[in-house]
């Protein structure tokens, strides 16, 4: 007896691999265009990137300094390295979580080319609480032990969750408590400004406000065709960051292209309507796909990622005709991850693949 095969519906425009998947925004490509226009000095004496370092001013309403990279491990490692310059001695160590970029994704970047070590603290939903922090002050003064200098937390977290103002303001307050700065990975800060109010108050909520002395302001995964910052949002810290970029190699030559990027969707404020979109896709997914049989849908996405648990022989087949990536294997739970440019029928057509998919495993 032979089985027939299973025809799914045709698939959708755009995956939902990955927010990296998508493409560039027409308008930051318009401003490529534009910038391309003539000569203009280099490494960053250009009108460009005057103008995107006043526009982050405007964003943070403070004197921050800015310093233009070209991906998100570059920008990491840029402040992490300029922040842990601005600490005494080569003998501190980055906290952060077991889920972080800088962690589990970055090949140990940060490990490599800063000599540090990180201290990556157990998390069920990827954040760190003050608790912890305060836990590892049992290693300060102790001249066996590493000393905590940074800690690094992820907004939004590689989870898909989010930390209010006040969480990051605790653990900003207890870190300063005990002698250690603060950076905030914001590969998708566009999502999480999005889902705490949308507007420039919310991001100053989580940010400059509560404390945080530099982030990592990103820009690839959110319709630029590759561009990242550093904002140190206290400039004490921020000394030599000039010197470190550049011993990083991430000292952009043409930096007006990196700062036109940027000029485009900070202008109007258009970074947070692109990351509300993909924000609101992932919500439209998840309902859509709620009740599917088969699937085991999650809890209700926060910003712009679903990590449903699908039947194990139902994986490989929608991968192969719409791609996503494993999450956990050992649970049979994959991720589905929306972007700045997907259709609400992007979303119809996955879900009818999805369902089609079930209901021919389901009566085979």
């Amino acid at each position: 007896m032979t089985t027939s095969p299973i025809t799914l519906p045709v698939a959708p425009d755009r995956s939902f691999a990955s927010d990296n998947a998508a493409g560039a925004h027409p308008a930051v490509l318009a401003a490529l265009a534009e910038a391309n226009v003539g000569h203009q000095l280099a490494y960053g004496s250009d009108r460009h990137t005057a103008a995107c370092e006043q526009a982050f001013r405007e964003l943070f309403d403070a004197d921050v300094v800015t310093r233009l990279t070209f991906n998100g491990t570059g920008a990491n490692v840029a402040a992490l390295a300029t922040l842990m310059g601005s600490l005494r001695g080569p003998h501190h160590a980055i906290v952060c979580t077991n889920w972080s970029h800088i962690e589990a994704d970055e090949t140990g970047a940060p490990e490599r080319i800063l000599g540090t070590k990180l201290i990556d603290l157990p998390s069920p939903d990827a954040k760190i609480t003050p608790a912890q922090l305060t836990d590892l002050g049992e290693l300060q003064g102790v001249v066996h032990h590493v000393q905590p200098g940074i800690v690094s937390i992820t907004q939004p977290t590689e989870l898909g969750t989010l930390y209010t103002p006040d969480e990051i303001a605790e653990i900003c307050d207890t870190a300063h408590r005990m002698g250690m700065l603060v950076h905030l990975d914001g590969a998708r800060i566009a999502n999480a400004t999005a889902a705490l109010g949308a507007d420039r108050a919310a991001l100053r909520s989580f940010t400059i406000d509560a404390g945080v002395d530099a982030l990592s302001f990103g820009g690839t995964k959110n319709g630029l065709l590759g561009a990242e910052a550093v904002v140190f949002l206290d400039p004490d810290v921020a000394h030599g960051s000039a010197y470190v970029r550049k011993q990083v190699t991430q000292l952009p030559s043409k930096m007006r292209y990196l700062a036109a990027q940027f000029n485009a969707v900070l202008a109007d404020d258009l970074w947070i309507d692109l990351g509300a979109h993909s924000n609101t896709m992932a919500h439209d997914l998840h309902q859509a796909a709620s009740d599917i049989d088969g699937v085991d849908i999650g809890p209700a996405p926060q910003v712009n990622s679903v990590f449903p648990q699908l039947d194990p022989t139902m994986i490989e087949p929608l991968r192969d005709w719409c791609f996503f990536w494993d999450w956990d294997t050992s649970r049979h739970q994959v991720r589905w991850m929306t972007a700045w440019d997907t259709t609400s029928d992007d979303i119809t057509r996955f879900v009818d693949g999805v369902t089609a998919l079930a209901a021919a495993r389901s009566g085979s």
